[in-house]
């Protein structure tokens, strides 16, 4: 029924709306170009920041007007007139607050001066976007919300989302969890839910989640998980309006180029490939530890620093094992590592995986901790608890997962289930099936 239905999007106009930072953007437009080339008007709402980015993919973008414009470079400065976070807990509360909890009314404001000139059928978001749930109740348009991030909806069978907690099956446990859900919701994090409930109380709207991504969740017609069951905690709440999609990546164009090559990857036999992504700025977390745990050894250390360093470290480590680059195309070196080394970032956990390549996780921020205390529960590689790992650490979860098959069994197993999945036009059947359902 899906395939038929796509046929129909041509002409139907489609509003994209998400968080400006790249992993909330990127996974979505290879959905976006595949929706332009059914015969979709498809449209962007981000920062201004991305103006280029929309226009290299023909993509006509909307700005935010009258707030703050949140981007990759200024997402973790504190708002005019406050002071930078440091506590975990209380930063992930100002996060929840200045980024996402106030600014909701003003984006859907914008939106709905969108609609006016851009009557759209439809709008798809981010899992983050906190404006999705008003959009859907005043303008009466259908919302789908992707997870960009592990699923982040509540359940009675998980701790609260947001602290990297594993589940515990036990009473016990169980009943821990409970407490925490309570104390995240109702003490930890009331601030920004109050200011959300808030939002949803100037337009007459119920809230239906206890919190604020419970509520994006809860509220959008389809949630399109980025990801498998086997990338997930087992709950027995999950919503009926959640379809998992499998690795949806970013938009590349067919472009014919040679790929990344450097000889030394046919002169080791041990191969590790680091980064922080484009937003871990500070090279102490990750990548000097990692550097100082394999310089001048037999493992050759593969950097992408992410424009972030990259000549004071080339100056810092000349071993012939080394190898830093501001970016390297993952899909062109992880066929030949043998461990991923990330601070947590979806996206580039999801393409490790994809390459049977077993992970070693140090993340502790923006849902990061999530992702890899999933890595660490679910045997894809080991957590490390923490965004500032000892070389020693490194060097010995370096071992650990070459010395133990589990990882790899593991791994492959789930490389099997995710391509299961074919991501976009899997997707955007979804998009065609919940528009085919509207009435008109």
């Amino acid at each position: 029924m899906m395939t038929s239905s796509i046929e129909q999007l041509a002409g139907k106009k489609v509003l994209f709306a998400t968080i400006s930072t790249d992993a909330h953007i990127d996974p979505l437009t290879g959905l976006a170009k595949y929706l332009q080339d059914c015969g979709c008007d498809v449209r962007w709402y981000a920062s201004e920041y991305y103006t280029t980015k929309f226009h290299r993919l023909y993509i006509y973008h909307y700005t935010p007007r009258k707030h703050r414009q949140v981007n990759e470079e200024n997402a973790d400065e504190p708002p005019p007139g406050g002071t930078r976070v440091r506590d975990r807990v209380a930063k992930l509360n100002h996060h929840l607050t200045h980024t996402f909890a106030r600014p909701a009314a003003r984006h859907f404001e914008n939106i709905r001066s969108i609609f006016e000139v851009f009557p759209f059928d439809i709008v798809i978001v981010d899992n983050m976007f906190t404006a999705a749930p008003i959009i859907r109740k005043i303008l009466g348009i259908p919302v789908i919300a992707i997870g960009v991030v592990p699923l982040a909806e509540a359940s009675r069978d998980l701790p609260p989302y947001g602290l990297g907690i594993t589940p515990s099956h036990h009473l016990l446990g169980r009943l821990k969890q409970a407490a925490l859900r309570f104390l995240t919701d109702k003490i930890l994090f009331k601030e920004s839910y109050k200011v959300y409930e808030q939002v949803f109380k100037t337009y007459g709207i119920r809230n239906k989640g206890a919190n604020m991504l419970d509520s994006i969740i809860k509220n959008a017609d389809l949630v399109l998980q980025i990801g498998t069951p086997g990338l997930e905690y087992q709950r027995r709440d999950m919503g009926n309006n959640i379809r998992y999609i499998g690795a949806l990546q970013p938009y590349s164009a067919d472009e014919k180029k040679l790929p990344w090559f450097d000889d030394r990857l046919h002169q080791y036999r041990k191969i590790a490939l680091v980064t922080q992504g484009r937003t871990g700025k500070d090279v102490n977390n990750i990548i000097i530890p990692t550097l100082e745990a394999f310089r001048n050894t037999n493992v050759l250390t593969i950097v992408a620093t992410g424009g972030s360093g990259t000549e004071a470290l080339r100056a810092k480590y000349p071993y012939s094992n080394v190898i830093i680059e501001d970016y390297i195309p993952f899909a062109d070196v992880m066929p030949y590592a043998d461990v991923f080394i990330t601070d947590g970032g979806y996206d580039g956990v999801l393409l490790s995986l994809q390459h049977r390549l077993p992970i070693i996780a140090a993340g502790t921020d923006e849902c990061k901790n999530e992702t890899c205390a999933r890595i660490g529960y679910m045997k894809y590689g080991i957590n490390l608890h923490t965004e500032n790992p000892g070389a020693d650490q490194i060097s010995k979860a370096f071992d650990t997962i070459l010395a133990t098959p589990l990882y790899k069994t593991n791994i492959s197993r789930l490389k099997e289930e995710l391509s299961q999945y074919d991501p976009v036009p899997l997707s955007a059947g979804y998009v065609a099936d919940l528009l085919t359902k509207r009435p008109a």
